[in-house]
């Protein structure tokens, strides 16, 4: 059987990146290039992005990202970026608005360059489109036709950022290791339709040493705003390693409880990795992996401040046995769920949210 593999047309990664935009966009033959940015980056970072187009010929223009990531909003903002007839869509902002702009490029049919400003997923590299509803409830996945054509990872940007997105980056990522290893076991198949190849399982391995060996000097450095080594090989693993692990190595239960417990008013507040990071447990749980891996797992995002409890999710008592009904069924019912190998039950995974937040309340008791 024919096996696929997804990489973006490009990437570049260092401190000072976006200066480099400009050349980029010359290198690909653009010549009508349209920012989305959120209005924070908008205040903050569009004028510097702004010179880097400008210093290179562009028009810079911008528009503004509403702030969720629906099919309205995507259909009001290519609406709006008629009377630019843009041939790029360059995304400058997090999540959301990466897959806001994915969305437009697919509706627009133009090449994307993703830039993102907090490495708190591995959504720039993907073709992925995740999209929500306005009480911010995961509704669906599209995908680009193809991957983005440039992804620029400026780290001065990067550490610039609160913490608690690099550390979500981290919980984000931790968990591909493990997916892509349940979705081979399983003869799942991965975002292009076909079986991974080994190089996908072999990169999300290279994902999970270097978060465990460098995950916490970096996020300390992060903290002090400084860009160093460990920080550049975790943004390394973060964004491109993970997202072309996880793009072509495929996913499993912990990205499919993220449909499970954003159900639930009390936890849709939480950032994706977070709720990745406490999935990650649930998944190793349900593995029947020794408490000891698990452990292992949990201290890493303990020390960088990810919940490994549902308690940390946001969910202070627990889950109502209708709750507990919501989230299985909604888990049950995405389509990674069945990426599991043996197949996944309700009351094994009933049991592995009882045994992962009993786990992670070992390190609750000591903070």
């Amino acid at each position: 059987m024919v096996r696929t593999m997804g990489f973006p047309g490009r990437y570049e990664q260092g401190p000072g990146a976006l200066k480099q935009l400009g050349r980029i966009l010359s290198d690909m033959g653009q010549s009508r290039p349209l920012v989305l940015c959120d209005e924070f980056v908008s205040r903050h970072l569009w004028p510097e992005v702004g010179n880097a187009l400008s210093e290179h010929g562009f028009e810079a223009n911008s528009i503004v990202f509403p702030g969720e990531c629906t099919k309205a909003a995507i259909a009001s903002l290519c609406e709006r970026s008629a009377d630019y007839r843009p041939d790029t869509i360059i995304a400058l902002g997090g999540g959301k608005t990466i897959d806001t702009a994915k969305g437009m490029a697919a509706q627009l049919n133009v090449p994307i360059v993703v830039c993102p400003t907090i490495a708190s997923s591995d959504a720039p590299t993907s073709r992925l489109i995740v999209l929500y509803d306005e009480a911010h409830k995961v509704v669906g996945v599209e995908y680009l036709n193809m991957n983005p054509s440039a992804v620029v990872v400026d780290t001065e940007v990067i550490v610039r950022a609160p913490a608690r997105f690099f550390a979500a980056g981290i919980g984000d990522a931790i968990s591909k290791k493990f997916e892509a290893q349940q979705c081979q076991s399983a003869g799942g198949n991965n975002s292009f339709g076909t079986p991974a190849l080994n190089t996908a399982l072999l990169l999300t391995e290279a994902v999970f040493t270097t978060l465990m060996t460098y995950g916490y000097s970096a996020y300390q450095a992060v903290g002090r705003h400084e860009v160093n080594d460990d920080v550049e090989r975790v943004v390394e693993g973060t964004v491109l390693i993970s997202g072309v692990g996880f793009e072509s190595g495929g996913l499993s239960l912990t990205h499919a409880l993220v449909r499970g417990l954003t159900a639930v008013p009390a936890i849709t507040s939480m950032l994706h990795g977070e709720l990745v990071a406490f999935g990650t447990l649930v998944q190793m749980s349900v593995e029947e992996r020794p408490d000891s891996e698990i452990l292992e797992v949990a201290q890493l995002l303990n020390d960088v401040n990810l919940p490994v409890t549902l308690n940390g999710l946001g969910q202070t008592s627990p889950f109502t046995p209708e709750e507990l009904d919501i989230v299985v069924q909604a888990t049950l019912g995405a389509v990674y769920a069945k990426n599991m190998a043996p197949a996944l039950t309700a009351e094994r995974l009933i049991r592995g949210l009882a045994r992962a937040d009993e786990l992670g309340q070992r390190f609750e008791r000591f903070n």
